[in-house]
């Protein structure tokens, strides 16, 4: 430990040591990944009262405290290994933990681009190769957030702002039954009552019905409703779902509605061979949702808004006051003006650097991969008589269940599930759609690769064999 008489300022020595211990217990979690189990919960409770703990009064040595994380680490869903393929996962690409480690340590603030002139310029050069990768105009801007659930905050607000007057309270929200749920709270949070929302049917594969949109929209024009937003997705959660985009963008046009892509998931599947065909129409939409720790596999934390008109995320978000006139301008706009935020970190170097340091076409290729490999899942699957296909993949997601009476059904899909989770080498999960339980097979991560996908399907088919004969 730190004897100096400043110990929140140690010395060089002591700076190489803190950085070298904490540099060998990353190396060695990242070089283990793929032999950890797929999760691990035994003995929370106990690990969890540890650190219920009062505030120290005296530091504690370092190495000490890398040995309690070990343990907190390990006692949880492996999100990062290549057997998670429950929910959306996130994949964390080193170089982009590289990328914080020297973004948090030089600690330079960009949220005003005078304080930080070139950094700025990085991350805004970051957003607008993501306006580029969707295939959107030059005047459009962007702004990274948190994740999907603030880009689709922010979003709302700047529709809002650009479509309706201060009284909004009879303004409609359109959206379907496979919608995340993240944007009714944003709906919520951006002051629409509940009332706003009208949720759509969807087609046999879970798609947002255009002609239902359209009777909608007409329906509540005549009720003194004031139609003015339709969220389209690209990837559900549940199936991968994508909305018939230029059919809806279409019929937005028409009728004056702001169009807003929910692409947190599916967006950079954009990037694949035929990627533009599968997701044409997104280059239309008014605003993007992103999120690069998805289907770029970076870590957590890193969410996208992209607009076509740049401009409107500023009408929507600026707000000036006297103390920071030393670092704005009129004429100039920073991503204070852009977003919520006033204080955050310097997202955007958690994405120039892997995208300088690998380049767009290893992550095209890892995408490509993942296409694959959920195609093949489902095609063993399908040709399993113990399994029922909700649908083949339109993206990297397989959804299915026991081929079973249905109370039978019911009964055995969470075991199912519960079996080949405790097998631990890959982690599922499940979901309900039309009232039927359902099990999930998301492929993401850049670490999961054909060879843990096969002991995905031989677990299931082994399982399945064992609960139904």
């Amino acid at each position: 430990m730190n004897a100096s008489p400043f110990p929140l300022e140690p010395d060089p020595a002591e700076l190489e040591a803190q950085t070298r211990a904490v540099a060998d217990f990353v190396l060695a979690h990242v070089a283990s990944l793929g032999h950890q189990p797929s999760f691990d919960l035994d003995g929370i409770e106990a690990l969890l009262a540890s650190f219920r703990e009062p505030v120290p009064e005296a530091g504690r040595a370092l190495p000490g405290l890398l040995e309690r994380l070990g343990p907190a680490i390990a006692k949880s869903y492996n999100t990062a290994g290549p057997g998670y393929l429950a929910y959306i996962p996130g994949g964390g690409v080193y170089s982009s933990a590289l990328a914080d480690f020297i973004a948090t340590a030089t600690n330079r603030y960009v949220g005003v681009t005078a304080a930080a002139p070139a950094l700025a310029q990085i991350e805004e050069t970051s957003v607008a190769w993501l306006c580029t990768l969707m295939g959107l105009p030059a005047a459009a801007r962007g702004i990274l957030t948190s994740g999907g659930s603030l880009s689709n905050f922010s979003a709302l607000v700047t529709a809002r702002e650009e479509r309706l007057d201060e009284d909004f309270q009879e303004a409609t929200i359109y959206l379907s039954e496979e919608t995340h749920h993240c944007v009714a709270k944003a709906a919520r949070l951006a002051g629409f009552p509940r009332s706003s929302l009208r949720t759509l049917p969807t087609d046999a594969r879970f798609r947002l019905v255009p002609q239902a949109l359209e009777a909608a929209i007409r329906e509540d024009r005549t009720q003194g409703r004031r139609p003015f937003l339709v969220v389209v997705n690209v990837g559900t959660t549940n199936t991968g779902a994508v909305d018939p985009l230029p059919e809806i963008v279409g019929i937005a046009r028409e009728h004056g509605l702001w169009v807003h892509a929910d692409a947190a998931y599916g967006g950079f599947f954009r990037l694949a061979p035929g990627g533009e065909a599968l997701l044409r129409g997104i280059e239309d939409c008014d605003s993007i949702t992103l999120d690069p720790h998805k289907g770029l596999f970076l870590p957590y934390g890193l969410g996208a808004l992209l607009v076509r008109d740049g401009g409107a995320l500023a009408r929507a978000h600026r707000e000036s006051a006297s103390y920071v006139q030393d670092v704005t301008d009129e004429g100039s706009l920073g991503f204070a003006d852009l977003s919520p935020e006033l204080s955050r970190d310097f997202r955007g170097l958690r994405l120039w650097l892997p995208l300088m340091l690998h380049g767009v076409a290893a992550f095209r290729k890892q995408l490509v991969e993942k296409l694959a490999l959920a195609r093949w899942a489902y095609e063993q699957l399908a040709a399993d008589p113990r399994f029922e296909l909700l649908d083949e993949p339109q993206l990297s997601v397989v959804a299915f269940r026991l081929r079973a009476p249905e109370e039978k059904a019911e009964r055995l899909g969470p075991e199912l599930l519960r079996r080949v989770n405790a097998r631990r080498r890959v982690f599922l999960s499940s979901t309900r759609m039309d009232g039927r339980y359902l099990l999930r097979l998301c492929v993401l991560s850049f670490r999961t690769h054909e060879d843990r996908v096969r002991e995905a399907i031989q677990a299931l088919r082994e399982e399945a064999r064992a609960l139904l004969g």
